[in-house]
């Protein structure tokens, strides 16, 4: 039996025989793509030659891609670990055409795949063609039906709807229709009794869909029409989970070697047993097997997990997955964490990156098994009362809200939650709730981008802003763009001087001459390859030869700043260890932010030894000296890659010393380390579990800094009378502002002892209760508050109501005995909130014994006394 290693190596060997290049896989988290969060599909890192941006390097590729999919067709995360062929993370193995072979080939080699070199019985495969769409007016596809002809009997050809099998990348874009290899792995006996035919596409967990090869011949427009694109292309995926499972003659995909690695790891630790049920307990172990990659390989790409956006989708997978592990495994201790090793090992020769980065990946997820375990048990008690609450109708949204924000629970665990109780979540409440606390409309933050308006057909656009900022160049395309129910424009250049928002630099600003029109370039981002000027109107000449020109100043400072990061990397390394890894960063003529691996705070010492490192470096005046090399010669070299980003196979190495630092980076940059004048860290902090956060300034920025922090200190020690020690100075003021607030707080507690005994003396008798109403002169809300709870020292049965002007605003406590809130039914807080808050134009509240309130109008402090006695 093949391993599924020797089954992954099988599919790239046979792809690599037909002249398939094959490439690495793309990182899972995406970048530059305001249309995904990650990788869910093979073609991810293709859609630009599908889109015409961009000339593949090779008309054949294959690779197998690391995806992830929590939501969509036949794939919401509640069905994973539950069912035996849905992931969260999942490898696509795929082979693609980019105006090369078509139908003919595509489908003659994945039968040959199939049935003789895997040797997956042909009598077990069905295929589905598109059988086309009137609406559409598009007809059957008889060219793939006809090629399949070739290969199965036709009674095994079914035809598919627009549904199944017509794709699309989206509302607009290219799209075509695909042909679905499915496989039956039913015994025989089951066989012989049902048609599998029948079962096709009818989410039989045995009769499964194994590959898709889609034939991209159309392109989609913005009002839903169709047009032919000048070339067809290929695209295929084919679930490597699934093919496993297959040839390996397993039930489930869970019960193939992709998986059994990390449920016997799973065993070892928790003590239990996985005996291949749908119990909760076996649902556990699959649960923990699926969600474990999605959590490494995210993680190790580059995205750590948080409250917004792909950074929440990973803590939602890893919360489940606690929750399961906690409930039905009996393990209270995190557990995720101790399977990394397995992990990495397992895949340490197709996916590196978590083997290279193991230790930073595992304390990460450690962590957040640890803030959520404590909050989990508390969680549970409280999803348990709302249960009961509930009375078997569903769980009421804003009680789902309150899970989420108090106690960490994403929405789909507490509906988990609710489906294992047979009951609902009332959504559109919850939705309601979370919509009020974010203050957000995806509506109004929705970008609605028209059809591009092609004015040159043109690959991509050349970039020549390392070495101009100022370029002679025409308008390619644009498109009209609606957002917040505003219009702006974005436009794509033949050429451009304008770098594009990408490894943490910003994008340039400028403008665009049209035959001496001026228009203003607010931002450049990229859309996957293609870079986007943005600007809020369009030239009255749009074809006219365009001045494109990046403002100068932001570029030269931005640069500044994105050379000193490079220096501060190497640095950080230097003092703080190899460990170091850059893990984000920011850099804007302003400042630069970098964020990288670490495990404990940066010390003062350490802070001073990295900022004399770099300016060190910044006095050696080092040229900068920027080459393009291959990727295998730059790493050889020494040079530094990123984790979660993708590399061609040229790549650009930027050398500062050869010996000090070599980093891959397509960022600008200065020509001399000498530019930079001089370095200064800001700030230190952290951002995540083993992430820590520089915050520095260097060039004009760091002068800036220095000179508004020496003006700080000449205006302290003005103050100070100008002491020769300044901080000797400030130690001994504060000391003596701590001696004199003591001396004061002891005056004023005897003040307000004096002044209880007397306003007790004021005390009259109504209904049996002592009743106190005065206006006291304090210096303090607080002062207030105490003087009325240290009246229970003299005070058996009493209602009181103290009442302060504190700088003009109105002060007010309320006091009740406890045995009077039982007799008279009074209640302190409900007081303040009803009667004496609107009195005093402010508000309060606080226990039944004990409230105060604060308001803008002083002038009503006796009709406040009035009204509490009026209710006594």
């Amino acid at each position: 039996m093949l391993t599924s290693a020797e089954i992954r190596q099988k599919f790239l060997d046979f792809f690599a025989s037909k002249g398939h290049a094959i490439v690495p896989s793309a990182p899972i988290v995406v970048k530059n793509d305001p249309t995904l969060l990650f990788t869910n599909a093979g073609m991810n890192q293709f859609k630009d030659y599908f889109l015409g941006n961009k000339k593949a390097p090779s008309s054949r590729i294959a690779d197998t891609q690391k995806c992830l999919r929590v939501s969509g067709k036949h794939n919401d995360l509640e069905e994973v670990g539950v069912d035996t062929y849905h992931h969260t993370m999942f490898e696509m193995l795929g082979n693609w055409s980019f105006g090369d072979y078509f139908k003919k080939e595509a489908i003659e080699w994945s039968w040959e795949l199939l049935a003789e070199v895997l040797g997956i019985p042909k009598d077990r495969l069905y295929v589905t063609i598109f059988e086309g769409d009137a609406k559409e007016n598009l007809p059957k596809d008889e060219e793939a039906f006809n090629e399949w002809k070739k290969w199965i009997a036709e009674d095994r050809i079914l035809l598919g709807n627009k549904k199944d099998n017509f794709w699309e990348m989206g509302d607009t874009g290219p799209c075509g229709p695909c042909t679905e290899i499915h496989v039956d792995c039913r015994p025989d006996e089951e066989r012989k009794a049902v048609d599998g035919k029948t079962l096709v596409n009818n989410d039989h967990p045995q009769v499964i869909e194994i590959w898709n090869n889609v034939f991209i011949q159309f392109n989609r427009l913005k009002d839903g029409s169709l047009e032919l694109l000048p070339a067809k292309h290929v695209d295929t995926g084919m679930g490597f989970e699934r093919l496993v499972r297959v040839l390996q003659q397993k039930t489930s995909n869970y019960d193939s070697d992709v998986f059994t690695g990390t449920i016997a790891a799973t065993e070892k630790i928790t003590g239990k047993k996985y005996d291949f049920s749908d119990t909760k307990q076996a649902i556990a172990f699959r649960v923990i097997a699926d969600h474990i990659r999605a959590i490494a390989f995210t993680i190790a790409d580059g995205q750590l997990p948080s409250n917004t956006g792909a950074g929440y989708v990973i803590r939602r997978i890893l919360r489940r997955a606690v929750r399961y592990y906690f409930s039905y495994l009996d393990m209270k201790e995190p557990l995720l964490y101790q399977l990394m090793p397995v992990l990495a090992e397992q895949f340490k020769t197709v996916f590196p990156e978590l083997f290279a980065q193991l230790d930073f990946v595992s304390k990460v997820v450690k962590e957040e098994e640890d803030a959520f375990l404590r909050t989990l048990e508390k969680g549970l008690k409280k999803i348990d009362e709302v249960i009961v609450q509930t009375k078997g109708v569903a769980i009421n949204g804003e009680a789902a809200f309150e899970l989420l924000d108090t106690y960490g629970f994403p929405i789909d665990l507490t509906r988990l939650i609710a489906q294992e109780n047979n009951l609902k979540v009332d959504e559109e409440a919850f939705e309601k709730a979370l919509a009020q606390q974010k203050d957000r409309s995806r509506a109004a933050t929705a970008l609605d981008t028209e059809d591009w308006v092609v004015l040159k057909d043109t690959a991509n656009t050349s970039f020549e802003g390392y070495h101009t900022l100022n370029t002679e160049t025409k308008v390619t395309k644009y498109r009209k763009v609606k957002a917040k129910g505003k219009e702006s424009f974005q436009l794509v250049l033949e050429a451009t001087p304008f770098y594009a928002e990408s490894g943490g630099q910003v994008g340039d600003t400028g403008i665009l001459l049209f035959e001496g029109e001026e228009i203003a370039v607010t931002d450049t981002k990229k859309e996957n390859d293609l870079i986007i000027h943005f600007a809020e109107k369009l030239p009255v000449n749009i074809t006219a030869i365009v001045s494109a020109r990046v403002a100068e100043e932001k570029r030269r400072k931005t640069q500044v700043h994105h050379s000193a990061t490079h220096l501060l990397h190497a640095a950080l390394r230097k003092v703080l260890g190899t460990h170091v890894a850059q893990k984000g960063s920011l850099v804007n003529e302003e400042h630069l932010r970098f964020d990288f691996s670490h495990f404990a705070k940066v010390t003062d010492e350490e802070i001073a030894q990295i900022e004399a490192i770099v300016n060190e470096k910044i006095r050696e005046n080092i040229p900068v000296v920027i080459k393009e090399l291959p990727k295998e010669e730059a790493i050889q070299l020494g040079a530094m890659a990123l984790f979660g980003e993708k590399y061609g196979d040229r790549v650009r190495v930027v050398i500062m010393d050869s010996k000090y630092s070599i980093e891959l980076c397509g960022g600008t940059h200065v020509g001399a380390t000498g530019e930079l004048g001089f370095f200064k860290i800001k700030h230190e902090s952290a951002v995540a579990a083993g992430v820590r956060r520089i915050e520095a300034v260097s060039g004009h920025a760091a002068e800036v800094f220095v000179n508004d922090h020496l003006q700080t200190l000449a205006s302290i020690k003005e103050t100070l009378k100008n002491p020769k020690d300044v901080a000797k100075a400030v130690e001994s003021t504060l000391a003596e502002a701590a001696d004199l607030r003591k001396k004061v707080e002891h005056l004023e507690a005897r003040f307000l002892g004096t002044l209880r005994e007397e306003i007790i003396k004021k005390a009259t008798v109504i209904n049996g209760v002592s009743f106190i109403g005065e206006v006291v002169e304090v210096s303090s809300a607080d002062a207030l508050k105490k003087l009325c709870f240290d009246l229970k020292q003299n005070l058996d049965e009493y209602v009181a109501v103290l009442c302060a002007n504190v700088d003009g605003k109105a002060s007010v406590a309320v006091g009740i005995s406890d045995n009077v809130v039982t007799s008279k039914g009074l209640d302190a807080g409900k007081i303040i909130k009803e009667h004496v808050a609107p009195l005093i134009k402010g508000g309060g509240g606080g226990q039944k014994t004990l409230a105060t309130a604060g308001g803008q109008d002083a002038s009503n402090l006796q009709a406040v006394i009035e009204k509490v006695k009026e209710l006594v």
